[in-house]
This record gives structure tokens, C-alpha cells and sequence, in this order.
């Protein structure tokens, strides 16, 4: 997952709800810090989208995959 994946998954998944968590929700999975200070870090994006999931109970249906742009077409 890259960044610009992980954002848009997060956005995608929160809403107007996603810039506070990722500011402000601590995430244990991630050493306790938020996703933000977690993606200033170097910590994987696929890492703190699963931590954030897990934390605010995101069903496994829609944890992977998202956050991809369909394909352009030739």
C-alpha cells in the first residue's frame, strides 16, 4: 500500500471523520503514536491502515484492497 493509497482509504472509509483520526486517534499497534506522527515515522502505510481498522472496527470485508485507483484503460 503507498501513501497516496493510504490516504484515500481513509478518507474513502471516514469521511469527514478521517483527518481527526489520523491526528488524533493513538494507535498501540503502531507504538503509540497517532497515524500521522506514525507515517512521519517511516511506519508502513498498510501497517497503520490495519492498525487504524482494527482500533475503530472496520469489518476484514473492507480492510483489503481499497484505496486503488481502477485502472485507466488503453
Amino acid at each position: 500500500m503507498r501513501r497516496s493509497e493510504f490516504l484515500r482509504a481513509v478518507d474513502d472509509e471516514f469521511g469527514g471523520r478521517a483527518s481527526a483520526l489520523l491526528n488524533d486517534l493513538v494507535l498501540g499497534a503502531v507504538g503509540g503514536r497517532t497515524s500521522a506522527q506514525a507515517l512521519a515515522d517511516g511506519v508502513p502505510p498498510r501497517d497503520i491502515w490495519l492498525a487504524l481498522c482494527a482500533q475503530t472496527d472496520v469489518p476484514d470485508d473492507r480492510r483489503h484492497g481499497v484505496g486503488r485507483l481502477e485502472p485507466r484503460g488503453r
